[in-house]
C-alpha cells in the first residue's frame, strides 16, 4: 500500500504542477522574446533529434535528461554517451553524459553542454570595424539527474540544471529544475505515456563590468556609470507524449511517437516521430514538428529557422557477452535560409 501511496502522490505533484503551468502558458505566443537562456530548448543528442523530440514517452538512457527524466531508469548498468552538433554551420555543440544505475529501480546521471561560438570581432565606439581583438562567449549548462523505478510501468525523476552565460566581462549565472513521469502498459509494454516540465525556475540577469559607460564629466573627470541588466525568465515549457511499438517479430520493430509542446514563451508545437528498429543493431528515424505559421515565410508569421523535418539513424555493435555494446548515431535537421544542421554522436553501453 505504501508503494501504492508514492505512485499515486508522483503522480498528483506532476499534475498539481502540470494545470497552473497549462493555464499561464496559454499567452506563450505573445510573449516570445521575453525569455533568455534559449540554449535550454536545444536538443543536443542525435537519437532523439532525428525524431524532432516527438519521444518524450519513449526516450531512454542519458539522452532522457533532456526530454523525459524518468526515461534514465532504462540504464541496465553504465551508460556513457557523446555528441557534437554543428547548430546553423557557424556554431558548434559539444555534450557529454554518464548514467549509472543506483541499487535495484535507481539511476544517477551527469551530463554537460557546451556551445562554442568561436572568435567574434570585438568592434567599440571608436574602432567600428574592429581591429582591437576578438571575444568567444562561453554557453554551458551542467545537469544532475536521478530517476527511480516505483513499479514496472511507472517511472519518475527530477533534474537540477546549472547555467552559465559569459563573456570576458559579462556573466550570467542560474539554475533551473527538470521533473517527469513515465508509465507503460500493454502485454509487452508496446503503449507508452509521459509528462515532463523542464527549465523552472528563477530568473538570471547579467553583471560585470561589460555594460559599464564612461563619460566624460563636467569637472574634467572621466565617470563611469553602471547599467544594469534587466531579469529575464527561463524558456520553461510543458511536454505531454505517447508512444506505441508494433513488434511484427522479435527481430522488427516500428515505433509511432507523439508530443505536444506547451512554451510559455514561444509557440506551442505538435511532434510526430517514426523509427524503425532492426534487433538492436539497426534503426532508422524520421520526425516533424509543426508550429504555427511554419509554412509561411518569415514576413507571415514564420518565427523558427528549422523547416520541420528530421531524420536520422544509429548503430549498434555488441562488443562482449555481457551484453556492451558501442552505437553510432547521426541525426539531419533541415533549415532555411540558415545552415541545416548535422549532430553526431557515439554511445557506450557497459
Amino acid at each position: 500500500m505504501s508503494k501504492i501511496n508514492k505512485i499515486l502522490g508522483l503522480i498528483s505533484l506532476i499534475f498539481l504542477l502540470v494545470f497552473p503551468f497549462q493555464l499561464h502558458s496559454q499567452e506563450g505566443e505573445e510573449r516570445v522574446g521575453q525569455a533568455g537562456a534559449f540554449e535550454l530548448l536545444i536538443n543536443p543528442w542525435a537519437r532523439s533529434s532525428g525524431l524532432s523530440g516527438a519521444n518524450t514517452a519513449s526516450v531512454r538512457g542519458i539522452e532522457s535528461v533532456y526530454l523525459n527524466v524518468a526515461g534514465l531508469t532504462g540504464t541496465d548498468k553504465t551508460e556513457i554517451m557523446f555528441s557534437s552538433a554543428a547548430w546553423f554551420g557557424d556554431i558548434s555543440i559539444n555534450s557529454f553524459g554518464v548514467a549509472q544505475k543506483v541499487g535495484d529501480t535507481g539511476v544517477m546521471g551527469i551530463s554537460f553542454m557546451s556551445l562554442d561560438f568561436g572568435d567574434i570581432m570585438i568592434t567599440t565606439e571608436e574602432n567600428p570595424n574592429g581591429g582591437v581583438g576578438t571575444y568567444s562567449p562561453q554557453f554551458m549548462n551542467l545537469a544532475l539527474s536521478y530517476a527511480k523505478k516505483f513499479t514496472n510501468r511507472i517511472s519518475g525523476g527530477f533534474t537540477v540544471k546549472l547555467i552559465s552565460e559569459s563573456v570576458s566581462n559579462l556573466s550570467a549565472n542560474g539554475f533551473a529544475f527538470d521533473t517527469g513521469i513515465h508509465y507503460e502498459t500493454g502485454s509487452r509494454n508496446q503503449a507508452k505515456f509521459g509528462i515532463t516540465l523542464k527549465n523552472i525556475g528563477p530568473g538570471m540577469a547579467f553583471n560585470g563590468d561589460g555594460d559599464d559607460v564612461t563619460l566624460n564629466g563636467s569637472n574634467g573627470y572621466d565617470q563611469t556609470y553602471e547599467i544594469r541588466s534587466a531579469e529575464f525568465d527561463l524558456p520553461s515549457l510543458l511536454n505531454i507524449g505517447g508512444s506505441y511499438d508494433f513488434l511484427f517479430s522479435t527481430d522488427h520493430r516500428l515505433t509511432v511517437s507523439g508530443n505536444f509542446t506547451s512554451n510559455s514563451f514561444s509557440k506551442d508545437q505538435i511532434l510526430f516521430g517514426t523509427e524503425y528498429g532492426y534487433k538492436t543493431f539497426l534503426m532508422l528515424r524520421m520526425g516533424y514538428s509543426y508550429e504555427k505559421g511554419i509554412f509561411n515565410d518569415f514576413d507571415n508569421g514564420r518565427t523558427t529557422a528549422f523547416t520541420g523535418f528530421s531524420t536520422g539513424f544509429s548503430f549498434e555493435i555488441p562488443v562482449s557477452e555481457n551484453g556492451s555494446s558501442f552505437g553510432l548515431d547521426y541525426s539531419f535537421r533541415p533549415a532555411s535560409p540558415l545552415s541545416s544542421v548535422h549532430t553526431i554522436g557515439a554511445r557506450i553501453d557497459l
